[in-house]
Protein backbone atom coordinates (compact mmCIF):
# COMPACT_ATOMS: atom_id res chain seq x y z
CA UNK A 1 0.00 0.00 0.00
CA UNK A 2 1.03 3.67 -0.63
CA UNK A 3 1.51 6.08 2.46
CA UNK A 4 1.49 9.76 2.10
CA UNK A 5 3.47 11.94 4.32
CA UNK A 6 1.50 14.73 5.48
CA UNK A 7 2.67 18.30 5.25
CA UNK A 8 3.65 20.16 8.33
CA UNK A 9 0.37 22.40 9.31
CA UNK A 10 2.42 25.56 9.30
CA UNK A 11 4.24 25.39 6.44
CA UNK A 12 1.41 24.16 4.79
CA UNK A 13 -0.89 27.08 5.41
CA UNK A 14 1.70 29.31 3.94
CA UNK A 15 2.29 27.34 0.72
CA UNK A 16 -1.11 27.91 -0.26
CA UNK A 17 -0.06 30.95 -1.25
CA UNK A 18 1.53 28.80 -4.26
CA UNK A 19 -0.14 27.53 -7.07
CA UNK A 20 1.42 24.14 -6.46
CA UNK A 21 2.98 22.19 -3.66
CA UNK A 22 4.64 18.93 -3.40
CA UNK A 23 3.91 15.68 -1.87
CA UNK A 24 6.02 12.49 -1.07
CA UNK A 25 5.04 9.23 -2.22
CA UNK A 26 6.61 6.06 -1.09
CA UNK A 27 7.07 2.93 -3.15
CA UNK A 28 7.38 0.08 -1.47
CA UNK A 29 8.84 -2.20 -3.97
CA UNK A 30 11.61 0.27 -4.70
CA UNK A 31 11.99 1.11 -0.74
CA UNK A 32 11.88 4.72 -2.03
CA UNK A 33 10.45 8.12 -1.85
CA UNK A 34 9.06 10.22 -5.18
CA UNK A 35 8.10 13.91 -5.60
CA UNK A 36 4.71 14.49 -6.86
CA UNK A 37 3.38 17.97 -7.55
CA UNK A 38 0.25 18.56 -5.88
CA UNK A 39 -2.38 21.52 -6.26
CA UNK A 40 -2.57 23.15 -3.15
CA UNK A 41 -6.29 24.23 -1.48
CA UNK A 42 -6.90 27.56 -2.64
CA UNK A 43 -5.97 30.05 -0.34
CA UNK A 44 -9.57 32.12 0.85
CA UNK A 45 -11.03 35.27 -1.15
CA UNK A 46 -12.75 37.75 0.83
CA UNK A 47 -16.28 38.19 0.90
CA UNK A 48 -15.73 41.86 -1.05
CA UNK A 49 -13.50 44.24 -0.49
CA UNK A 50 -14.54 48.44 0.67
CA UNK A 51 -12.75 50.68 -1.45
CA UNK A 52 -13.10 54.47 -1.37
CA UNK A 53 -11.25 55.13 2.14
CA UNK A 54 -8.66 57.79 0.06
CA UNK A 55 -6.09 57.14 2.51
CA UNK A 56 -4.58 54.15 4.54
CA UNK A 57 -6.94 52.61 6.80
CA UNK A 58 -6.00 52.74 10.59
CA UNK A 59 -8.82 51.35 12.73
CA UNK A 60 -11.65 49.52 12.51
CA UNK A 61 -14.99 48.50 14.29
CA UNK A 62 -18.08 46.90 13.27
CA UNK A 63 -22.00 48.29 15.06
CA UNK A 64 -24.67 46.12 15.35
CA UNK A 65 -27.98 47.68 13.81
CA UNK A 66 -30.80 47.62 16.22
CA UNK A 67 -33.29 46.55 13.04
CA UNK A 68 -33.12 42.69 13.04
CA UNK A 69 -31.16 40.66 10.19
CA UNK A 70 -29.54 43.70 9.39
CA UNK A 71 -25.71 42.92 8.63
CA UNK A 72 -23.69 45.58 11.05
CA UNK A 73 -22.19 49.02 10.14
CA UNK A 74 -18.60 49.56 9.88
CA UNK A 75 -16.46 52.43 10.64
CA UNK A 76 -13.25 52.96 9.53
CA UNK A 77 -10.36 55.98 10.57
CA UNK A 78 -7.97 56.92 7.79
CA UNK A 79 -4.58 58.63 7.50
CA UNK A 80 -6.09 61.80 6.21
CA UNK A 81 -8.45 62.20 9.05
CA UNK A 82 -11.48 61.05 7.89
CA UNK A 83 -14.50 58.54 9.64
CA UNK A 84 -16.30 56.32 6.91
CA UNK A 85 -19.27 54.33 7.90
CA UNK A 86 -19.49 51.71 5.35
CA UNK A 87 -23.08 49.88 4.79
CA UNK A 88 -22.61 46.32 4.16
CA UNK A 89 -25.69 45.77 1.98
CA UNK A 90 -24.32 48.44 -0.76
CA UNK A 91 -20.89 47.80 0.21
CA UNK A 92 -20.51 51.89 0.04
CA UNK A 93 -19.85 54.88 2.35
CA UNK A 94 -23.17 56.23 3.82
CA UNK A 95 -21.64 58.49 6.12
CA UNK A 96 -18.42 60.87 5.99
CA UNK A 97 -17.49 62.29 9.14
CA UNK A 98 -14.18 64.88 9.31
CA UNK A 99 -13.35 66.49 12.80
CA UNK A 100 -9.73 65.93 13.27
CA UNK A 101 -8.49 68.73 11.02
CA UNK A 102 -6.75 66.37 8.48
CA UNK A 103 -4.59 64.84 10.58
CA UNK A 104 -4.89 60.74 11.36
CA UNK A 105 -7.27 59.42 12.99
CA UNK A 106 -6.29 55.92 14.46
CA UNK A 107 -9.59 54.79 16.62
CA UNK A 108 -12.79 54.92 16.33
CA UNK A 109 -15.39 53.10 18.68
CA UNK A 110 -19.44 52.80 19.21
CA UNK A 111 -20.96 52.75 22.76
CA UNK A 112 -23.27 49.87 23.63
CA UNK A 113 -26.95 50.51 23.73
CA UNK A 114 -26.05 54.27 22.82
CA UNK A 115 -26.52 56.26 19.15
CA UNK A 116 -22.85 57.48 20.13
CA UNK A 117 -19.16 56.98 18.11
CA UNK A 118 -16.09 58.17 19.64
CA UNK A 119 -13.21 59.02 17.41
CA UNK A 120 -9.36 60.01 18.37
CA UNK A 121 -6.48 61.54 15.89
CA UNK A 122 -3.29 63.05 15.69
CA UNK A 123 -4.53 66.36 16.39
CA UNK A 124 -4.87 65.77 20.18
CA UNK A 125 -8.49 65.64 20.32
CA UNK A 126 -10.76 62.77 20.85
CA UNK A 127 -14.37 63.58 19.59
CA UNK A 128 -17.62 62.70 20.51
CA UNK A 129 -20.44 62.07 17.75
CA UNK A 130 -24.36 61.58 17.87
CA UNK A 131 -25.08 58.91 14.98
CA UNK A 132 -28.92 59.52 15.47
CA UNK A 133 -28.69 62.88 15.17
CA UNK A 134 -27.18 62.45 11.61
CA UNK A 135 -25.31 65.90 12.16
CA UNK A 136 -21.65 65.56 10.54
CA UNK A 137 -19.57 67.67 13.39
CA UNK A 138 -18.96 66.63 16.54
CA UNK A 139 -21.43 67.09 19.59
CA UNK A 140 -18.60 67.06 22.16
CA UNK A 141 -14.92 66.55 22.18
CA UNK A 142 -11.82 65.85 25.12
CA UNK A 143 -8.65 67.73 24.41
CA UNK A 144 -5.63 65.06 25.01
CA UNK A 145 -2.11 65.68 26.01
CA UNK A 146 -0.49 62.52 24.49
CA UNK A 147 1.20 62.81 21.05
CA UNK A 148 1.55 59.14 20.72
CA UNK A 149 -0.58 56.61 18.59
CA UNK A 150 -2.09 54.47 22.00
CA UNK A 151 -5.99 53.95 21.42
CA UNK A 152 -8.19 55.03 24.31
CA UNK A 153 -10.58 52.21 25.99
CA UNK A 154 -14.01 52.61 27.20
CA UNK A 155 -15.57 50.67 30.05
CA UNK A 156 -19.78 50.68 29.57
CA UNK A 157 -20.72 49.09 32.33
CA UNK A 158 -22.33 51.20 35.59
CA UNK A 159 -24.76 54.07 35.49
CA UNK A 160 -26.90 54.55 32.52
CA UNK A 161 -25.66 57.16 29.81
CA UNK A 162 -21.78 57.14 31.25
CA UNK A 163 -18.72 55.53 30.68
CA UNK A 164 -15.35 55.11 31.64
CA UNK A 165 -12.32 56.42 29.63
CA UNK A 166 -9.19 55.91 29.76
CA UNK A 167 -6.45 57.67 27.62
CA UNK A 168 -2.53 58.16 27.95
CA UNK A 169 -1.76 61.41 30.21
CA UNK A 170 0.30 64.26 30.41
CA UNK A 171 3.41 62.77 31.66
CA UNK A 172 5.32 60.15 28.93
CA UNK A 173 4.20 57.14 31.43
CA UNK A 174 0.81 58.06 32.53
CA UNK A 175 -2.84 56.59 31.81
CA UNK A 176 -5.73 59.19 32.50
CA UNK A 177 -8.92 57.99 33.56
CA UNK A 178 -12.06 59.71 33.25
CA UNK A 179 -16.31 59.47 34.06
CA UNK A 180 -17.78 60.41 30.77
CA UNK A 181 -19.69 61.97 29.40
CA UNK A 182 -19.14 64.65 32.61
CA UNK A 183 -14.68 64.47 31.78
CA UNK A 184 -14.35 64.38 35.46
CA UNK A 185 -11.39 62.98 36.45
CA UNK A 186 -11.14 59.37 38.24
CA UNK A 187 -7.66 58.54 38.68
CA UNK A 188 -4.44 59.09 37.17
CA UNK A 189 -1.96 55.46 36.88
CA UNK A 190 1.56 55.92 37.36
CA UNK A 191 4.19 53.80 37.49
CA UNK A 192 6.58 53.51 40.07
CA UNK A 193 9.70 55.71 40.33
CA UNK A 194 12.57 53.78 38.54
CA UNK A 195 10.10 51.42 36.99
CA UNK A 196 11.02 52.89 33.00
CA UNK A 197 8.49 51.55 31.23
CA UNK A 198 7.94 54.00 28.73
CA UNK A 199 4.92 55.10 26.76
CA UNK A 200 1.42 52.96 27.21
CA UNK A 201 1.04 51.88 24.03
CA UNK A 202 -2.61 50.36 24.15
CA UNK A 203 -5.15 49.97 26.75
CA UNK A 204 -7.49 47.95 27.77
CA UNK A 205 -10.42 48.57 30.34
CA UNK A 206 -12.84 45.74 31.86
CA UNK A 207 -14.50 44.62 34.77
CA UNK A 208 -14.21 41.40 35.90
CA UNK A 209 -17.20 39.15 37.62
CA UNK A 210 -15.49 38.41 41.18
CA UNK A 211 -14.03 42.32 41.41
CA UNK A 212 -15.92 45.44 42.76
CA UNK A 213 -14.02 47.87 40.41
CA UNK A 214 -12.95 48.14 37.50
CA UNK A 215 -9.19 46.83 36.39
CA UNK A 216 -7.08 48.31 33.74
CA UNK A 217 -4.49 46.30 30.88
CA UNK A 218 -1.99 48.62 29.68
CA UNK A 219 0.73 47.31 27.46
CA UNK A 220 3.93 49.43 27.30
CA UNK A 221 6.74 50.64 25.42
CA UNK A 222 9.43 48.72 27.09
CA UNK A 223 7.23 45.11 25.87
CA UNK A 224 5.80 44.91 29.55
CA UNK A 225 2.23 44.44 30.54
CA UNK A 226 1.08 45.93 33.30
CA UNK A 227 -2.78 45.24 35.48
CA UNK A 228 -3.67 48.10 36.69
CA UNK A 229 -6.38 48.73 39.68
CA UNK A 230 -8.64 51.39 38.86
CA UNK A 231 -10.19 51.93 41.86
CA UNK A 232 -7.31 51.54 44.24
CA UNK A 233 -4.56 53.45 41.75
CA UNK A 234 -2.13 50.60 41.82
CA UNK A 235 -0.18 47.94 39.89
CA UNK A 236 -1.86 44.66 40.55
CA UNK A 237 0.62 42.64 38.33
CA UNK A 238 3.62 43.29 35.56
CA UNK A 239 4.69 40.83 33.16
CA UNK A 240 7.37 41.18 30.18
CA UNK A 241 5.74 39.78 27.49
CA UNK A 242 8.09 41.69 24.80
CA UNK A 243 11.50 42.51 23.64
CA UNK A 244 9.71 45.31 21.73
CA UNK A 245 6.76 48.08 22.53
CA UNK A 246 3.59 46.26 22.78
CA UNK A 247 1.50 47.36 19.78
CA UNK A 248 -1.43 46.09 20.62
CA UNK A 249 -3.29 43.32 23.07
CA UNK A 250 -6.59 41.99 23.24
CA UNK A 251 -8.41 40.30 26.65
CA UNK A 252 -10.71 37.22 26.48
CA UNK A 253 -12.32 38.19 30.46
CA UNK A 254 -14.37 34.64 30.31
CA UNK A 255 -11.24 32.36 30.07
CA UNK A 256 -8.87 35.20 31.90
CA UNK A 257 -6.77 35.14 29.24
CA UNK A 258 -5.04 37.36 26.59
CA UNK A 259 -3.00 37.83 23.51
CA UNK A 260 -0.25 40.27 22.82
CA UNK A 261 1.94 41.49 19.98
CA UNK A 262 4.58 43.91 19.06
CA UNK A 263 7.26 44.70 16.27
CA UNK A 264 8.58 40.95 16.82
CA UNK A 265 7.54 38.11 15.16
CA UNK A 266 6.41 36.54 18.28
CA UNK A 267 2.39 36.38 19.64
CA UNK A 268 2.82 36.33 23.53
CA UNK A 269 -0.28 34.83 25.47
CA UNK A 270 -1.03 35.04 29.05
CA UNK A 271 -3.25 34.56 31.43
CA UNK A 272 -4.69 35.93 34.86
CA UNK A 273 -4.83 33.64 37.83
CA UNK A 274 -7.13 34.14 41.12
CA UNK A 275 -4.42 36.05 42.89
CA UNK A 276 -4.39 38.76 39.66
CA UNK A 277 -1.06 37.61 38.82
CA UNK A 278 -0.04 37.96 35.19
CA UNK A 279 1.90 34.82 33.33
CA UNK A 280 2.64 34.10 30.43
CA UNK A 281 1.24 30.43 29.29
CA UNK A 282 2.39 30.63 25.48
CA UNK A 283 4.51 32.30 22.62
CA UNK A 284 3.63 31.93 18.90
CA UNK A 285 6.93 32.25 16.29
CA UNK A 286 5.20 33.96 13.13
CA UNK A 287 7.21 33.85 9.80
CA UNK A 288 7.99 37.90 9.64
CA UNK A 289 8.22 40.34 12.05
CA UNK A 290 5.28 43.09 12.96
CA UNK A 291 2.28 42.37 14.37
CA UNK A 292 0.15 45.84 13.77
CA UNK A 293 -2.91 44.82 15.68
CA UNK A 294 -4.74 41.75 17.44
CA UNK A 295 -8.45 40.90 17.81
CA UNK A 296 -10.10 37.75 19.37
CA UNK A 297 -13.05 36.59 18.06
CA UNK A 298 -16.35 37.73 20.70
CA UNK A 299 -17.39 33.89 20.89
CA UNK A 300 -13.87 33.34 21.64
CA UNK A 301 -12.90 31.11 19.06
CA UNK A 302 -10.79 32.64 16.64
CA UNK A 303 -7.82 35.22 16.94
CA UNK A 304 -7.12 37.37 14.18
CA UNK A 305 -3.57 39.38 13.72
CA UNK A 306 -2.40 42.12 11.35
CA UNK A 307 0.55 41.67 9.83
CA UNK A 308 3.38 44.05 8.77
CA UNK A 309 4.01 41.69 5.89
CA UNK A 310 0.38 42.21 4.35
CA UNK A 311 -1.31 39.47 5.67
CA UNK A 312 -4.18 38.43 8.20
CA UNK A 313 -3.43 35.47 10.21
CA UNK A 314 -5.86 32.98 12.25
CA UNK A 315 -5.67 30.91 14.78
CA UNK A 316 -7.72 28.77 16.78
CA UNK A 317 -8.04 30.71 20.33
CA UNK A 318 -8.01 28.24 22.71
CA UNK A 319 -4.79 26.20 21.58
CA UNK A 320 -3.46 28.84 19.47
CA UNK A 321 -3.02 26.68 16.08
CA UNK A 322 -2.41 28.11 12.95
CA UNK A 323 -5.77 28.18 10.76
CA UNK A 324 -5.11 29.83 7.82
CA UNK A 325 -3.19 32.99 6.65
CA UNK A 326 -4.96 35.74 4.42
CA UNK A 327 -2.99 36.84 1.71
CA UNK A 328 -5.16 40.15 -0.03
CA UNK A 329 -3.30 43.24 0.61
CA UNK A 330 -0.67 44.67 -1.28
CA UNK A 331 0.93 46.79 1.62
CA UNK A 332 0.62 46.63 5.66
CA UNK A 333 -2.35 45.36 7.29
CA UNK A 334 -2.93 48.18 10.01
CA UNK A 335 -5.81 46.76 11.94
CA UNK A 336 -8.41 43.97 12.07
CA UNK A 337 -12.17 43.55 13.78
CA UNK A 338 -14.84 40.93 14.22
CA UNK A 339 -18.56 42.14 14.35
CA UNK A 340 -20.66 40.89 16.85
CA UNK A 341 -21.79 37.16 17.28
CA UNK A 342 -24.93 37.19 15.59
CA UNK A 343 -26.64 34.17 13.70
CA UNK A 344 -24.25 31.28 12.96
CA UNK A 345 -22.49 31.51 9.85
CA UNK A 346 -23.05 35.67 10.04
CA UNK A 347 -19.81 36.80 11.76
CA UNK A 348 -17.55 39.16 9.64
CA UNK A 349 -13.94 39.90 10.14
CA UNK A 350 -12.64 42.94 8.36
CA UNK A 351 -8.83 44.07 7.71
CA UNK A 352 -7.96 47.61 6.95
CA UNK A 353 -4.53 48.56 4.94
CA UNK A 354 -1.82 50.63 4.13
CA UNK A 355 -3.21 49.82 0.81
CA UNK A 356 -6.34 52.30 1.33
CA UNK A 357 -8.36 48.88 0.93
CA UNK A 358 -10.59 47.05 3.31
CA UNK A 359 -11.19 43.24 3.12
CA UNK A 360 -14.43 42.15 4.70
CA UNK A 361 -14.04 37.92 5.23
CA UNK A 362 -16.75 35.54 6.15
CA UNK A 363 -13.90 32.41 7.56
CA UNK A 364 -14.36 29.85 10.30
CA UNK A 365 -18.12 30.54 10.58
CA UNK A 366 -20.85 27.53 12.01
CA UNK A 367 -23.01 26.42 9.31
Amino acid sequence: MCRRLSLDVEKFQECTRLAVCQSLLFLPGRCSWISLPVMALAPPSPQFVLRGSQSAVNTLHFSCRSKAHSPPLLFSGSLGGLIHVWNLETRRVDTTLDGHAGQSVYWVKTLEGQHLLLSQGRDLKLCLWDLAEGRNAPVDSLSLDSVGFCKGSVLTEGTQGCWLLAVPGKDMDEVQVLDMPSKTSVCTLKPEAGAKVGMPMCLELWKPASSSGPLLLAGYEDGSVILWDVSERSVLSRLACHEEPVMSLDFDSGRARGVSGSSEKVLCVWSLDEQQNLKVCRTQELTNPGIADVAIRPDGKILATAGWDHRIRLFGWKQLKPLAVLDYHSAAVHCVAFSDPGRPGEQLLAGGSKDQRISVWSVYNQT
